[in-house]
């Protein structure tokens, strides 16, 4: 059974900073790719970051230059740093995983997405 976990969120200053983690759990082979998404109430789900296998990365405008992703492949691990918070980087933060190629309980090698349940992050004025 795959799982994934994240941690680190909080309540923090504008201006200040935090590291999410996001462990995933299980008989795991590979993961082609990580990444970080969040909603804020009221609007959807939004991609913040992502990671290849390889260390390729992705950023939205809003997250370019203030956020950094980054994963240990070793330990099935994905992080985001953040720092320069604001108000707006309010929201649940999401760790998603793709193409997770892991033995089933039943014995079967399945490649699938995954979802985390989710750390929720809140930036003060």
């Amino acid at each position: 059974q795959v799982e994934l976990v994240e941690s680190g969120g909080g309540l923090v200053r504008t201006g200040g900073s935090l590291r999410l983690s996001c462990g995933v759990s299980g008989e795991i082979f590979s993961i082609k790719d990580m990444a970080w998404y969040r909603q804020a109430p009221g609007n959807t789900r939004e991609l913040v970051a992502s990671i290849g296998s390889g260390g390729d990365t992705s950023y939205a405008d809003s997250a370019k230059g203030r956020f950094t992703i980054s994963r240990d492949n070793a330990k099935n691990m994905v992080y985001l740093e953040m720092n320069s918070l604001k108000p707006a980087d309010t929201a649940v933060y999401y760790c998603k995983a793709d193409r997770v190629l892991a033995a089933m309980p039943d014995g079967k090698i399945s490649a699938m997405d995954y979802w985390g349940k989710g750390t929720l992050v809140t930036v003060s004025s």
